[in-house]
């Protein structure tokens, strides 16, 4: 696993041994960042289910301001900081990182997101509640952008949320949503 652009480019990051964890694909991350390439330079950015961090970490190479990490898993965590010390990237200026499950994070955070990553391990529906959650909060910015990724297409709509895009890269769906925009009566 590597940071594909910016100032980070071609970085080696720590990742997870094993099958346990499934960290997005580099062609996948690849194709994700360029799709939001000039949304970056000085973003405030959520990685809501973090892992090893590899999408804040790519978000902060390309030019974002802060990240916000949040996993609710001790061992993810140990693998961000190392990836955060090896970048040399000063947690609790650019990088924040956050030890609790997504919906409680989400209960307590107030100020709102340019870009969120909402990533969870695919056998769970967290992801569409996070999704939900976020459209009621407020929590995306005007003219921001949420990116769930899952291995089906999001079918529905979600109030507050506008699903704009959706793309297939093997077993991977990328599904984009922007705030809705209020028509004025």
């Amino acid at each position: 696993m590597r940071i594909i652009g910016g100032k980070y480019r071609g970085r080696v990051l720590a990742a997870f041994d094993g099958e346990a964890v499934r960290p997005t694909a580099d062609r996948v991350k690849e194709s994700l960042f360029n799709i939001l390439a000039l949304r970056f330079s000085g973003a405030r950015v959520l990685d809501l289910f973090a892992g090893s961090g590899a999408l804040g970490l790519e978000s902060l190479s390309r030019g974002a301001a802060e990240v916000v990490f949040n996993d609710k898993s001790k061992d993810s965590l140990a693998i961000l900081r190392k990836n955060l010390r090896t970048l040399k990237i000063d947690e609790g200026k650019e990088a924040k990182v956050y030890n609790v499950d997504a919906q409680a994070y989400l209960d307590y955070e107030r100020r709102p997101f340019d870009i969120i990553f909402i990533d969870p391990p695919y056998a769970l529906e967290v992801g569409v509640r996070a999704v939900q959650k976020i459209a009621k909060s407020g929590l995306l910015a005007d003219g921001g952008v949420l990116v769930l990724e899952r291995d089906v297409p999001f079918e529905g709509e979600m109030d507050g949320l506008e699903k704009y895009d959706e793309r297939r890269y093997g077993r991977t769906i990328l599904t984009f949503f922007r705030p809705k925009v209020r028509e004025e009566a």
